[in-house]
């Protein structure tokens, strides 16, 4: 079975993350760079609820991921492709981990990754489209 959805919304990187100890402290406390990925990954599971609810992928999975970000006002229409931050990569682990629990038990099922960024075209919104199949 194919789950196909769309997250309306600007896509947040998942940010590097950090731990430091205090003295005294047993366990280390862990801190994100990018405190809105939490609203971004909350998107994205609310999406998947509603266009997938019951489908749960067990095994293997393969992926494709298409983030359309905002389109500076300035910019020319021949540019397509969107060449600076966010990252592709912080992109991606962003959308995926949101799917964890929710689509499969862990990213690690995901052997096949297929993900693009781009400025949105005629679209007022920004968006990502997912596809996901076992």
């Amino acid at each position: 079975m194919t789950v196909i959805f769309t997250v309306l919304g600007v896509a947040r990187p998942k940010g590097s993350t950090r731990a430091f100890m205090r003295p005294g402290m047993k366990h280390p406390i862990v801190t994100s760079d990018n405190k809105s990925v939490k609203g971004w990954e909350e998107s994205v599971r609310a999406a998947l609820q509603q266009h997938a609810a019951g489908v749960f992928f067990r095994g293997p999975v393969t992926v494709r991921i298409d983030f359309h970000l905002p389109r500076p006002k300035t910019l020319p229409k021949r540019v397509k492709y969107h060449c600076k931050k966010p990252d592709l990569d912080k992109l991606a682990r962003g959308s995926l981990d949101a799917m964890t629990g929710t689509l499969w038990t862990d990213d690690a099922q995901v052997v096949d990754l297929h993900v693009v960024k781009h400025y949105a075209g005629t679209q007022p919104q920004a968006c990502v489209f997912v596809e996901g199949e076992p």
